[in-house]
């Protein structure tokens, strides 16, 4: 596996990659309408693309394919860690975030909370977001 720098060509693998992974792997922990709400078929890509450019955001890769994102804002914040539905428990989000040291606090879904917590992460606060009218439960975790 490979992590460099994201570019913008590499934005409809991402979005794909996010589309896939929200509805498969999330799949047991939200609903239909969550999961459509959270990764809706339709994308805003300008708006995807200046975020992860704005961001430190990495990409992982095996043998040209994309099978992991992760991006870093101001401040700490982690803001999206999403790996291949065919890659998860492969160490490609592990490496992701020890690449991204200063990660310090994230909204962490249902399913990724477990994750988080064995990299000594803590939860401060469970909320409740809207995205598209529908309200999924997340976590506030910091380490």
């Amino acid at each position: 596996m490979k992590l460099r720098a994201y570019q913008s060509g590499d934005l409809p693998a991402i979005l794909n990659l996010f589309r896939d992974t929200v509805h498969t792997v999330c799949a047991r922990d939200y609903t239909r309408a969550q999961l459509d709400a959270w990764a809706p078929a339709q994308l805003d890509a300008a708006a995807w693309d200046a975020s992860l450019l704005a961001h430190q955001t990495l990409v992982a890769e095996e043998n040209g394919m994309i099978i992991g994102f992760a991006d870093l804002a101001e401040g700490g914040y982690l803001d999206r860690l999403y790996v291949h539905r065919d890659w998860q428990g492969r160490g490609v989000a592990t490496a992701l975030c020890d690449a991204l040291p200063g990660a310090r606090l994230t909204h962490a879904s249902l399913t990724a909370r477990p994750f988080f917590e064995r990299r000594g992460w803590h939860v401060v606060k469970e909320q409740q977001v809207e995205r598209r009218g529908v309200r999924l439960t997340n976590f506030v975790m910091e380490r």
